[in-house]
């Protein structure tokens, strides 16, 4: 805790008032540091009991907001520089200071998130412009307890917020199996490129220096495919967009021979949800690699090693369901071999509790990447948007459809933005307004329009300044019970975007009808939490407490239970972690069983699409607690890539949809179905 301090608290408005109004000298090139003990200081005090400080002392603001220290800076000349606060906070939450120079706003919110102690201290930056002569530079508390212990602040060069300009198109040269040499296009920057991050699909796989174009990528594996693509990094941290990508497939490789099939297939620990598996270890001329348990292709685990175990618990199975497995053997040249004499078994009963998945029907086929479903509110049908098409269809219960218009405005940015999520007004039958989230020429855009049942029409713009990126857009929107609309933005691949809380990236967003930050929300603005990578799913469990589904990088997916005000972590946490003032997700999964997309809730229970993962997860919460219970899969690998999964209103069904034919799936346009599926 923050140690107390006896001061009256009947002083009001004003505790404390320094008489030592410093004037500093002008901010040159060189930076000034300016002691925060040495300004007016307004419902707070100086004090020296935490180490670590510099100057004579800290300030220390009252639990109350409204507090500010205020100091006086001359500048010689008009122009732009960074002002950089030292402080400690020793909480677990935000302590947030509006910034404004000579009274006007430059930066509202600005984030102080904790340090780790009292005795710890760092620095938060923002640019801001000074006029010629004195300057009243404010930060003032903005939550309800107080702001940061306030060491100093520095005044010195502007902070670089300009990306650098977008890599030219990547190719191949020099392939073998292992290896092959990645060439592209040089990036240009203000302050220059410092290192260029080559990636594979959205996972990072090499880096090179900013001064080269190109890069030997070694410890490939043989006869794999690479989707390669690049991206620019300056000394601030600041990423360009990324190339276009580029698709490479190694050689195959001298070794050629595949290991001998598994043997002896056990199966033991039959459960609800998981069974154990053994084996005899397979041989190779090489070595064994990897074994992975499969049911026709579908691969249910993965076990690696040098060697690797010849046994596994297999999870995520369903309940009261049958299953055949079997087993192959893999070595480094991605040699296969034949598979194991299968196994046959039935998981146990399901609990009655919740329900489960009983019957899958197609209603609808035909469709390019349908990204987004909202139903209207008599549950007779539904809106769905395309991603690229940017069009908008009315889709009956029985599957009927009609195209109600287009989205203005909406491009694509070649990977996963373009016209993503919808919703319907709860008030729609006396507005007819309808929303989308979509990506136009200058970043994402949150859009109302006027939907009568036949057409859309007066298209408006809500909410700008949500950058866009080739990936990493978020997309979705949803209304709560409050009555406001929520929607998710991903971090634009930059990480630093969801720890910026001045930034709308990274977010999930919280919103009235009209564009405004909702009442309640935690720092007055539009967002609602932070720390997201790419988060997509929403959906709202009877308790009216949303839940979240988001894209993790390479290690962990994850979902989340969403509170106000909370941090979830990207890009300083993936999956669970354990450090102060960060929010772990409720339930993990590894990327290549995942990469979730929508989901929604029926009789308490979670159901989430998976795109990687070519499954629909079902996931119960346990009562009305903050907790989940073991996710079980279902359709495996059945239908293939998952994106949207809704619920019907009035019944307990589902409908859910393919993306076969995004980048990733790689199948023609029209190979997208819409399912209904049933709980019982």
């Amino acid at each position: 805790m923050r140690t107390p301090h006896p001061w009256p608290r009947a002083l009001g408005c004003v505790a404390v008032t320094l008489a030592a109004l410093l004037v500093a000298a002008p901010p040159a090139s060189a930076a000034e540091d300016y002691q925060a003990e040495d300004g007016a200081v307004s419902q707070g005090g100086v004090f020296a009991d935490h180490a670590g400080y510099t100057g004579r002392g800290y300030v220390d603001y009252l639990d109350v907001a409204g507090g500010f220290v205020q100091l006086y800076v001359t500048a010689a000349t008009a122009g732009t520089v960074s002002l950089t606060y030292r402080y400690a906070n020793g909480t677990t939450g935000d302590r947030s200071l509006d910034i404004t120079v000579n009274g006007a706003p430059v930066a509202s919110g600005l984030s102080f998130p904790p340090t780790g102690g009292w005795d710890t201290w760092k620095t938060t930056t923002v640019n801001a412009t000074l006029k010629a002569g004195t300057n009243k530079v404010r930060a003032t508390a903005a939550t309800a307890g107080g702001g940061p212990n306030l060491d100093r602040l520095t005044v010195a060069e502007p902070i670089d917020t300009q990306p650098p300009t977008t890599p030219g198109a990547p190719t191949c040269s020099g392939v073998t199996a292992n290896s092959l040499t990645l060439t592209w296009g040089a990036a240009t920057d203000d302050t220059g490129v410092v290192a260029y991050d080559i990636l594979h699909d959205t996972g990072k796989l090499a880096e090179a220096p900013g001064n080269t174009t190109s890069k030997q990528l070694t410890g490939l594996s043989p006869a794999t495919e690479y989707r390669l693509s690049v991206r620019a990094r300056d000394a601030a941290g600041n990423v360009s967009t990324r190339s276009p990508q580029v698709v490479c497939t190694t050689e195959p490789g001298s070794d050629s021979e595949p290991p001998t099939a598994p043997s002896g297939l056990a199966v033991s620990q039959v459960g609800t949800t998981s069974a154990r598996l053994s084996w005899n270890a397979s041989t190779d001329n090489v070595g064994v690699t990897a074994y992975e348990v499969r049911s026709g292709s579908n691969v249910y685990a993965t076990v690696t090693g040098a060697p690797p175990p010849t046994g596994t618990t297999v999870t995520g199975l369903a309940c009261d369901s049958s299953y055949s497995l079997t087993v192959v053997a893999r070595d480094a040249a991605q040699n296969t071999s034949p598979p194991s004499t299968g196994v046959s078994f039935r998981t146990s009963p399901c609990s009655t509790d919740g329900g489960i998945p009983s019957g899958i029907t197609t209603i609808s086929t035909g469709w390019s990447i349908p990204w987004g479903t909202a139903f209207l509110p008599d549950g007779q049908s539904a809106l769905v948007t395309e991603r690229d098409t940017f069009r908008v269809y009315k889709v009956a219960l029985d599957g009927t459809r009609t195209q109600v218009g287009t989205v203005p405005n909406a491009v694509s940015t070649g990977g996963e933005g373009g016209l993503m999520g919808v919703a319907v007004d709860p008030a729609w039958a006396a507005n007819h307004y309808v929303y989308f989230m979509h990506t136009a020429s200058e970043g994402n855009r949150i859009a109302r329009m006027t939907y009568d049942g036949t057409g859309l029409s007066a298209y408006t713009v809500l909410v700008q300044g949500i950058t866009k990126n080739t990936y990493h857009d978020g997309g979705r929107l949803a209304f709560g019970p409050d009555g406001y609309l929520y929607a998710t933005t991903g971090d634009a691949l930059n990480g630093n975007n969801a720890q910026d809380r001045n930034s709308l990236n990274g977010k999930i967003l919280r919103m009235t009808t009209s564009g405004a930050p909702a009442p309640g929300n935690p720092w007055g603005t539009l967002v609602y939490s932070m720390g997201h990578r790419n988060p997509q799913g929403l959906a709202f469990d009877r308790n009216g407490r949303l839940w979240e589904a988001e894209f993790g990088n390479n290690l962990q997916d994850e979902l989340n239970l969403i509170t106000p005000g909370a941090n979830y972590g990207w890009p300083t946490c993936e999956g669970a972690c354990d450090v102060a003032g960060m929010t772990n997700p409720k339930a993990t999964w590894p990327t290549s069983q995942a990469s979730p997309s929508g989901i929604a809730i029926v009789r308490n229970v979670i159901y989430m699409a998976a795109q990687r993962g070519e499954r629909l997860w079902r996931i119960p919460i346990n009562g009305d607690a903050d907790t989940v219970g073991t996710p079980a899969a279902y359709y495996v690998g059945t239908y293939g890539r998952l994106r949207t999964v809704t619920k019907v209103p009035g019944a307990d069904q589902l409908w859910l949809s393919t993306t076969n034919a995004d980048n990733a799936g790689r199948q023609p346009a029209g190979s997208d179905q819409i399912f209904r599926v049933t709980i019982s």
